[in-house]
């Protein structure tokens, strides 16, 4: 046995980096043993691995079509793994070209990932569905912003702009008929509370369905979580400088510096950075700004090549008014109003209702460590260390739609007047700490291939927010000469003084630990499995949230499976998953007989299936699958008693249920040379089945709009005189959104919406010169749930960059 162990251990690997004539890392590039099916293809690093080679000679080849074939020999010899480095005849410029017509055709596809399973995996291999927007594609919309990127995600809806306030201040989508927020950076945790930029972005992975398994229920929703990957730092120097202006006062600078740090090039540096400022397209330059600073430093050190390790960190320093949101107000009905659609309210698109002075301040500051090393050929260890810190102070000016009669003004249908209200912050702060250690696993047993990750988890919440504000005026929303501005810092600051605000403070910590393991077995070339599961304790330590929480503790496993079947190996996959997710619950609430009772974790169900194609040479990449989520478990009131002493017990019950399905495509396409495809279309049921009678039987009001189409058609000259000279034209669509959707309140809709964008650039090796047209149409839209939230008009925004 122990001789059979030594010979299952003499093999090794072959490692290096593939760079480009001008020194930039060449991605996407085959590379192989000559004459055996072994190989790989190169990340955006240029870095490559070709694993479990035995003892013997070699000969590695480069090849792609269109590229000068380069080959090296390298002898394997007692294990020992060896570093081979290749220098391509080709410029960056030249290789990218070549990689569009050839290798990659498809260029805005990234078939592999390594955090969606939190282990190496192409996308046909994966049973869950996730949609990939890559940079590539981001350079040519000249997007600025996660936000703006999203909208090349099938079935995701941006639901709630950026406040900047601590803990909660981020932005807020739709998926699946679920809220979904940017938790995590790298497959850990990394909050902002502020507009993401997208300067150090190399690509956002939209992972859809309950995914608590491998991510928990913190950093993870019902319909998925958003994944930041980022730049990482590479052997040779290079980078860009740009600059970008237009509508609304736009002005951007960024900056994307790589450089080694040694001669022997095992320590490099990266620093990515921007400033942008806009203002508000209502009142343009009276009240409504964003300014935000975003730097991003990174180190990677790794000194053979078992070991590396990476320190790097994102900083972002803002200052914004908050975008106007509108409410309807809760004592309210929409029979008040006369109307029952935003685009029938007596609102002024161009208007903002508010003064000079709202200001908020907001920091998030994110740490990164990760600590990785190849124990074997078969085996790695991962560690990540994260510490993910928000703060904000200022105001939270917001709205509310309010009927005459609810203000007593009348008896008739009607809306002539706007609650102006605020809710600040006050030396605000959330520290998040996650320690993670992966162990991965790429083995055999028999003749059975296993992929396996191991996972050791540390969550740590610990929230010291302070709330408060109140009410300031009720201003008319008929009257062409009243002055809007009186609602400022001046008049908030003279409300407070006048009456102490109210006071909601959020003091809660919170510590979960958690153990996870997944294996993706191979019983074919062509038929896989995919079991997993997740051991979680939740330990709240109390405190306040809004009022006194106590401490409380439960237990949840979550488990996971999936099955992919390739009937035409590497270019169609039919696959099929079920997957888990939970919410902990407060420990105690009151039953029908007035007993106390303790919660049990409330849970989400999902299965799925569908096919995924990579086809007509790569050419062709698509997803169409079809799901069902049920939530299970829901926390419901049942009514309310006051007692003698006149305090009131709330009557509950845990026996809600929330059903969500529908179907999702995804097409990647590049049909003839220059030009490429992105789009996709979501068709979502949701519905409260057994719950509140308020609300059961309706769809939610956080669930978005039932149906979201994507498109982006672009063409990309790839030979002659204009070479590098692109167009692209796309937009979103979006149906009818029910913000408010009940029996006491009744239902208000935010209208369905097209908005088309547009965008030219011409590409060369040293610069870049784009121009963008967002809202072409200078549609009249909104977004939000529960909220009216006017969205931009026609912008124009022009780029120029240099590089080196």
């Amino acid at each position: 046995m122990c001789s059979l162990s030594a010979m299952a251990q003499q093999t090794a690997s072959i490692r290096g980096t593939i760079t480009t004539a001008d020194g930039r890392p060449a991605e996407s590039v085959t590379i192989g043993l000559k004459g055996r099916g072994q190989g790989a293809i190169t990340n955006s690093q240029g870095q490559y691995a070709i694993e479990r080679v035995r003892d013997g000679e070699y000969t590695v080849v480069v090849t792609a079509v269109g590229l000068k074939t380069e080959e090296k020999s390298v002898t394997i010899s007692g294990g020992q793994s060896a570093t081979l480095d290749f220098t391509l005849a080709e410029n960056a410029e030249q290789l990218k070209e070549v990689i569009v017509n050839g290798a990659r055709v498809n260029r805005f596809v990234r078939k592999q990932s390594v955090d969606v399973s939190k282990m190496p995996l192409s996308n046909l291999e994966n049973p869950q569905v996730y949609a990939t927007v890559g940079k590539e594609l981001l350079t040519e919309q000249l997007v600025f912003s996660v936000d703006d990127a999203t909208r090349n995600a099938p079935g995701v809806q941006q639901m709630w702009e950026p406040t900047g306030r601590s803990g909660d201040g981020g932005s807020f989508y739709a998926s699946r008929g679920f809220v979904v927020s940017s938790q995590l950076r790298n497959g850990v945790a990394g909050g902002v509370t502020s507009t993401i930029d997208a300067a150090n972005l190399e690509k956002l992975e939209v992972i859809k369905g309950p995914s608590a398994t491998l991510y928990g229920s913190a950093l993870s929703s019902y319909g998925g979580l958003l994944n930041r990957v980022t730049k990482k730092p590479y052997e040779q120097f290079g980078g860009e400088v740009a600059l970008a202006a237009g509508s609304y006062g736009f002005h951007r600078a960024s900056v994307d510096v790589n450089t080694p740090l040694n001669a022997s090039k095992t320590l490099a540096f990266r620093l990515n950075g921007a400033y942008t400022y806009e203002d508000n397209f209502q009142n343009v330059g009276y009240t409504g700004f964003t300014k935000n600073v975003a730097v991003a430093p990174s180190l990677q050190f790794q000194p053979n090549d078992r070991l590396t390790i990476n320190l790097d960190a994102e900083v972002y320093r803002g200052t914004n008014v908050g975008k106007q949101l509108i409410y309807i107000y809760f004592l309210d009905k929409v029979d008040n109003f006369g109307f029952s659609r935003a685009d029938q309210a007596p609102l002024d698109y161009r208007q903002s209702y508010q003064g000079p002075g709202l200001t908020q301040d907001s920091r998030s500051t994110n740490l990164f460590g990760q600590v990785r090393y190849r124990i074997s050929p078969s085996f790695t260890s991962t560690t990540f260390l994260t510490s993910s810190r928000s703060y904000s102070e200022g105001n939270g000016p917001y709205f509310y739609l309010v009927s005459d009669i609810a203000l007593g003004f009348g008896t008739r249908p009607g809306v002539n007047n706007l609650l102006r209200a605020d809710q600040s912050t006050q030396d605000s702060r959330r520290q998040t700490y996650q320690v993670q250690q992966l162990f991965n696993g790429d083995f055999k047993i028999g003749n059975l291939r296993n992929r396996v990750v191991l996972g050791l988890d540390f969550l740590r919440l610990d929230s010291n927010i302070e709330f408060f504000g109140g009410t300031i005026d009720v201003a008319p929303l008929r009257a062409p000469y009243f002055n809007y501005r009186t609602f400022n810092k001046a008049a908030v600051d003279a409300t407070y003084a006048a009456a102490a605000p109210g006071r909601y403070p959020v003091t809660t910590k919170i510590n979960t630990y958690s153990a996870f393991v997944s294996d993706v077995l191979n019983l074919t070339d062509k038929l896989s499995v995919l079991a997993a599961v997740r051991v979680d304790r939740y330990d709240n330590k109390g405190g306040i949230l809004y009022s006194p929480v106590e401490a409380y503790q439960q237990t949840a496993v979550s488990p996971k499976f999936g099955v992919v079947f390739q009937p035409v190996k590497d270019r169609v996959a039919l696959f099929a998953n079920y997957q888990n997710s939970f919410n902990n619950q407060n420990s105690s609430y009151l039953n029908a007989e007035g007993q106390s009772f303790v919660t049990k974790p409330e849970r989400a169900n999902q299965i799925e299936g569908g096919v995924k194609l990579d086809a007509a040479q790569g050419r062709v990449s698509a997803t169409v699958s079809y799901y069902d989520i049920r939530v299970q478990n829901v926390l419901r009131t049942l009514y309310t008693l006051t007692d003698p002493d006149g305090s009131t017990r709330t009557i509950s019950a845990q026996d809600g249920t929330q059903w969500s399905r529908g179907t999702e495509l995804s097409l990647t396409a590049n049909p003839v040379p220059g030009l490429n495809l992105v789009g996709g279309f979501a068709y979502n049921f949701s519905k409260f089945v057994n719950t509140n009678e308020d609300v059961n039987g309706r769809r939610p009001n956080t669930a978005s709009s039932p149906y979201l189409a994507n498109l982006w058609a672009s063409y990309r000259q790839p030979e002659g005189l204009l070479k590098g000279l692109g167009l692209g034209f796309g937009g979103n669509y979006a149906s009818d959104n029910k913000i408010l959707n009940s029996k006491s309140q009744g239902v208000f809709i935010l209208p369905s919406y097209t908005v088309l964008n547009a965008s030219a650039f011409y590409d060369q090796p040293k610069y870049r010169l784009a121009v963008k047209v967002d809202n072409l149409t200078n549609e009249h839209y909104w977004i939000g749930y529960t909220t009216i939230n006017a969205q931009k008009l026609r912008s124009i925004v022009g780029s120029v960059a240099y590089k080196f």
